[in-house]
Order: structure tokens, then C-alpha cells, then sequence
């Protein structure tokens, strides 16, 4: 289940404290740290809030996964939704990585950062015209159709670029992935992908339009997920109609089974079994042929990724107790938008020796939603030391806002004791002067 269902035992600290390395950190000198580099001398040199990304620990669970899957061709196509960064995109097209895409910015991110067209797969139910004719244009390795309107028009871009494409079917197989309602895109009811009762249809259709090469199914059924078995039972609802396409002289070369591994939030939280998950599902693809494409995006990124916040003050109101950050739900969204479940711990380990206190803690965004944890058993922190928001490295500077004209977070990269900011922090002054005043209002 995803980890918004946590019921807390224990201040988040002691577990983090005592392993570390399951959230993409270590210890030095009685501090928490990314790598080599202490996340106080990050706090120092750079400003709160700030978005510090592992780059060992990105690195690290991509070969991972490359080894489990090593006895079966497989293209690791990263989710860009997950974690959009430059600096994190070139990483991981530098360690061999495609790019799973929902946009046209997405192609262009992923492009610019060097992964290969022919390492792309698009995705998405409401791709535009000028976003199609990017895609084919760029030769990507398959445009996943959501719908049999989306296949026609797919079809008309490429004639009209005089280009044939690649296509997969993205089909929707009614699968629970026992997850967030907001995170489950593989059931019936979702908007995503087309009706296993109608894909023969639709398979027909796109081979007998001559602008479109039909090279694979696809499937998405959610996120969060942490063992095999909802990938496998997606490919069991897929294979059939792999080998009846297959038997009618379908020439198709890939299965996508997306993505959706999940990764440790929660100190209760399980684990995912990498090697036993690649070890499944290639031995499952095998005997089709054909080649796995899997999508991670939370996995590759998520644990490597801290949200790095400084105490403003502490407040009182009646029996709740706050902690104030400087870190806001516009920095963070996810606590607010699903309750979803982020450790909150001091970055001086000292911190974690002090009596807990029961809190919430909370930005200055003047809603009562913009809330990082609620009711959480914390180390008391006081103003002006710095607590880590930790398996932030997905969807939390990809769903960033300047809401209350909050620039966005800095982020910075760590390799070894190497740091770089990749994303400088934003003046106030530069937010409005990206925009312009109309002609009557000019002064």
C-alpha cells in the first residue's frame, strides 16, 4: 500500500539514524550527509529550501535494476515526469537510460540531455499535434496510443510529415496495483489506455494504416507498487494477444510493462525486491521474443533526492503543536495532495537525543493544506536548525510552484564530495520580470 496509510510507531530519526542507506544517506561526523558532502555545508553554501539529488545513488539503482534484468534484452526508459532535472537526465542517459515521456517538453528535456530518440517512448492521453510531430520528426522508438482517435490521428501527423512511425497499443488491463486511488492508472476506470475487449480492433486498425508501424503493446498500472506480482498478472492479461498478433505476422519487437516500482518511505516500509522483480519478469517475456521495456521513475530517483529545510519558529494552539519551515507545499505538493507520507528528521544527529514531541509540521503558504507531515513524533526542532524531508527525489521539485510568489527550491547534485547547484534559486524580482504588463498599463 502506498505509504500514506502509515500509522507512525516511532519518531522517524532512530531508524533513519540506524540505516541510513535505505534513504539515499549517510553519516559523518554526527551529521547526515549525501555522499561525501554534509547536508549542513549544502545548507551553508547554497540557502534553504534546497533539493539535494545523490548522484551515486541514482547510479546505483539503475544498475541494479540493469542486473536484474541482464538475462533478457531490456531498455530502462526513465519516467522524466518523476524528476525532470537536467542534471539528473544526463546522468542517467550517461548510464545507458531511454526516457518514458508524457509531453512535448519532456521529448525536448530528454533530447537536450542526450538520450537517443530510439530510446523514447511517448505516453499520454492527450498528446498535442505539434507534440506528435516533435515525436515523429525526432524518430522516437514508439508513440504509445491511448485510443483509437489518438491512432487516426497519429496516422494523419505522419502523413502529413511524409514518415512512418512506430506505434505500441498502451492498453489498460484492469489491474488493482493495491496502491493510492490517484496512483492506480491500470484500472477500468481510469482515463488511461485502451479496453482490453477492444485492442484486437484497434491492433487491426493500426496495421492496416500504412503511415504506422506497429511495434509493441504497453501497459501502466500504477505507482508505489512493491513486489512482482501486479506486473505479472498485466503481463499474463497482455501475452495473449502478443501471441495472436504475433500468429496473424505482427512484426512486434517489444512489451512495455511500465513502471511503478516503488520505494522505501516509511521506516515500516518493505522493501522492493529488484532482483527477484527483473529475475520475473524477463523469465515471463522471454518465451515471447520480445524486448522488455520498463519505465522507472521513482525507483531510480526517489531515495536519491532530499528536500532540505530550515526551522522558522515553533507555535502553539490549543493541544496541536506546530513546526514551522521554510519549506512549503508549493516546495513539496505530495503530503497535501495525498497525504502521502515523507520522514522528517534533524540533520544533526545530536537533535534526535531530545525528548519527541507530537507535531505538524507546516510552511508559511497561507493555506490550512500546506502541511509537510501532521501529527508526527518528531525531535523537538528548534528555529534556525535544519531538518531533512527525505525520499524526495521524485515528484517534489517536478510539481513545485511559485504559489504565494515563493521562488522555487535550489537544487544541487552530489557526486563523491563533489557539489554543484543545478537549478540556482530564483530572486522575486526575476519571477516578475519574466512577465509583462499590457500596453495600457505599460508606464
Amino acid at each position: 500500500m502506498v505509504s500514506s496509510e502509515v500509522v507512525q510507531t516511532g519518531p522517524d530519526h532512530a531508524p533513519v539514524f540506524a540505516a541510513p542507506a535505505r534513504w539515499g544517506l549517510r553519516v559523518a561526523s554526527g551529521r547526515l550527509a549525501v555522499e561525501e558532502v554534509a547536508l549542513a555545508e549544502i545548507a551553508a553554501a547554497v540557502g534553504t529550501p534546497t533539493y539535494v539529488y545523490g548522484a551515486g545513488e541514482i547510479a546505483a539503482r539503475f544498475h541494479a535494476l540493469a542486473r536484474a534484468c541482464r538475462s533478457h534484452p531490456t531498455l530502462i526508459a526513465y519516467a522524466v515526469k518523476a524528476n525532470s532535472s537536467q542534471a539528473v537526465l544526463a546522468h542517467l542517459a550517461q548510464l545507458g537510460a531511454g526516457a518514458d515521456i508524457v509531453s512535448g517538453g519532456e521529448l525536448r528535456r530528454a533530447l537536450v540531455a542526450g538520450v537517443p530518440a530510439d530510446k523514447v517512448v511517448f505516453s499520454g492521453v492527450g498528446k498535442l499535434d505539434e507534440e506528435l510531430d516533435a515525436a515523429i520528426a525526432a524518430g522516437v522508438r514508439a508513440i504509445n496510443i491511448e485510443s483509437v482517435a489518438e491512432l487516426d490521428r497519429v496516422a494523419a501527423r505522419a502523413r502529413a510529415l511524409g514518415r512512418v512511425t512506430s506505434v505500441a497499443l498502451r492498453l489498460n488491463p484492469d489491474i488493482d496495483p493495491d496502491t493510492h486511488p490517484y496512483l492506480a492508472t491500470g484500472l477500468r476506470e481510469s482515463k488511461f489506455g485502451i479496453a482490453m475487449a477492444d485492442a484486437a480492433g484497434v491492433a487491426a486498425r493500426a496495421r492496416a494504416l500504412p503511415e504506422l508501424r506497429l511495434c509493441g503493446l504497453a501497459c501502466h498500472i500504477g505507482s508505489q507498487i512493491l513486489d512482482e506480482s501486479p506486473f505479472l498478472a498485466s503481463f499474463e492479461r497482455l501475452c495473449g494477444l502478443v501471441r495472436a498478433l504475433r500468429a496473424d505476422g505482427a512484426p512486434l519487437r517489444q512489451l512495455d510493462l511500465g513502471g511503478g516500482m516503488g520505494i522505501t518511505y516509511a521506516p515500516a516500509d518493505r522493501e522492493l525486491d529488484v532482483e527477484r522483480l527483473g529475475a520475473a519478469l524477463t523469465a515471463a517475456v522471454a518465451p515471447l521474443g520480445l524486448e522488455l521495456v520498463l519505465e522507472p521513475g521513482r525507483y531510480l530517483v526517489g531515495s536519491a533526492g532530499v528536500l532540505l529545510t530550515r526551522v522558522i519558529g515553533r507555535k502553539r494552539s490549543g493541544e496541536r503543536e506546530f513546526v514551522i519551515v521554510d519549506a512549503a507545499m508549493n516546495d513539496l505538493l505530495r503530503p497535501a495532495l495525498y497525504g502521502a507520507y515523507h520522514p522528517i528528521v534533524p540533520v544533526d544527529l545530536a537533535a534526535g537525543e531530545r525528548p519527541t514531541i507530537r507535531a505538524d509540521v507546516v510552511g508559511p503558504v497561507c493555506e490550512c493544506g500546506d502541511f509537510l507531515a501532521q501529527d508526527r513524533l518528531i525531535a523537538p526542532a528548534e528555529p534556525g536548525e535544519l531538518l531533512a524531508v527525505l525520499s524526495a527525489g521524485a515528484y517534489g521539485m517536478a510539481m513545485a510552484s511559485t504559489y504565494n510568489t515563493r521562488p522555487l527550491a535550489a537544487e544541487v547534485m552530489v557526486r563523491g564530495g563533489e557539489l554543484a547547484v543545478t537549478r540556482p534559486r530564483k530572486t522575486v524580482d526575476a519571477l516578475i520580470a519574466d512577465e509583462q504588463l499590457p500596453a495600457w498599463l505599460a508606464r
